[in-house]
């Protein structure tokens, strides 16, 4: 039998696919007041190059990048910044469509796990109407996509700013 701990505290992060007229700036900052200043932030990409899945509601040349947040949070927590960054997006909303699309979740020593409410056979369900996705596995010194895996998150530049974010996080568990 295995002995029960507490989880060690894992990086959030958040996915920020936007319309070229949004503020980027002001959507950071009032994601920085609720969940701490950003310590990492990728550079702004053409999301619209990988996909036009949500093109019809947001329009074209959407515009992404991956912020990671200073402060640690418990796993447990990835729920409840699910529902907060949907209400969020919800406040951008025009004529009911919207503006930006926010994905949460978070790094660990193994995976990067994405917060989901869409249920498919390898998410699993962890309350409030979500569920975790296990994207990224880290494996031979790099994180490894899986055949589920968005192609923004498994092209070079992602992978490489996922392992930055990673050696921030573990940076930050030896501090502890």
């Amino acid at each position: 039998m295995g002995i029960i701990k507490a989880h060690l505290p894992v990086k959030l992060i958040i996915a920020v696919t936007y319309c070229p007229k949004i503020d980027l700036e002001s959507v950071t900052e009032a994601l920085e007041t609720v969940y701490s200043s950003i310590d990492l932030r990728s550079e702004i990409y053409n999301f619209s190059e990988f996909t036009s899945y949500y093109e019809s509601e947001m329009g074209h040349n959407l515009m992404k990048c991956f912020l990671s947040f200073l402060n640690l949070i418990d796993p447990e927590e990835l729920p409840s910044v699910k529902v907060a960054t949907n209400a969020f997006e919800e406040k951008y909303k025009i004529d009911k469509n919207r503006q930006i699309n926010l994905d949460p979740g978070y790094i660990s020593q193994a995976k990067l796990v994405l917060a989901t409410t869409k249920n498919y056979s390898h998410r699993i369900y962890l309350g409030q109407g979500i569920f975790g996705d296990v994207h990224l596995q880290y494996r031979k010194k790099s994180y490894r996509s899986q055949e589920w895996t968005y192609p923004d998150y498994k092209s070079r530049s992602s992978l490489i700013f996922f392992n930055k974010i990673r050696q921030r996080y573990m940076e930050q568990l030896a501090a502890v």
